[in-house]
């Protein structure tokens, strides 16, 4: 049994005939889930795409978020880009604890990497989430396997 996205009458043909709309399509004419920036629908109201990018919004808490809720963790791009993001985030991590110790052996050249490697997280934290907003998958080096191989 379908309904008209327009009126929400029941439709059996090809037209409302309650309000002459196509069926299938919105009141505009145009089709359901067509247009610019519409992916597919995922069950919890965001779209594939708006979740994947939010995977990175905070790194690992996050990646974890939407590792837990239902019907995210089903999906295999989401997953991908919550372990990826998890992955990252820890990387990162594990990059600025290093960078500390390289600081207190050799105060020099931690003042001039440490603001350099911040810069260079936060460009490529906002390139992921953008490529992923965007529905393009990019695999990073060494932990992008690790999280096809999760997902």
């Amino acid at each position: 049994m379908a309904f008209c996205a327009n009126c929400g009458a029941e439709t059996t043909g090809s037209f409302c005939p309650k309000c002459g709309a196509p069926a299938g399509s919105t009141g505009a004419g145009q089709p359901i889930g067509t247009g610019p920036g519409v992916g597919a629908t995922a069950a919890g109201g965001l779209t594939e795409n708006t979740a994947s990018a939010l995977c990175y919004l905070f790194g690992l808490v996050t990646g974890i978020v939407f590792l837990l809720i239902a019907p995210y963790n089903q999906n295999k791009t989401i997953r991908f880009h919550a372990f990826q993001a998890i992955f990252l985030h820890v990387g990162v991590i594990i990059c600025f604890i290093g960078m500390g110790f390289l600081g207190f052996i050799t105060h020099g050249l931690s003042f001039i990497l440490y603001p350099l490697l911040s810069l260079g997280a936060f460009l490529l934290w906002l390139y992921m989430m953008w490529t992923a907003y965007n529905n393009k998958k990019v695999v990073l080096p060494i932990i992008g396997p690790l999280a096809e191989g999760q997902a």
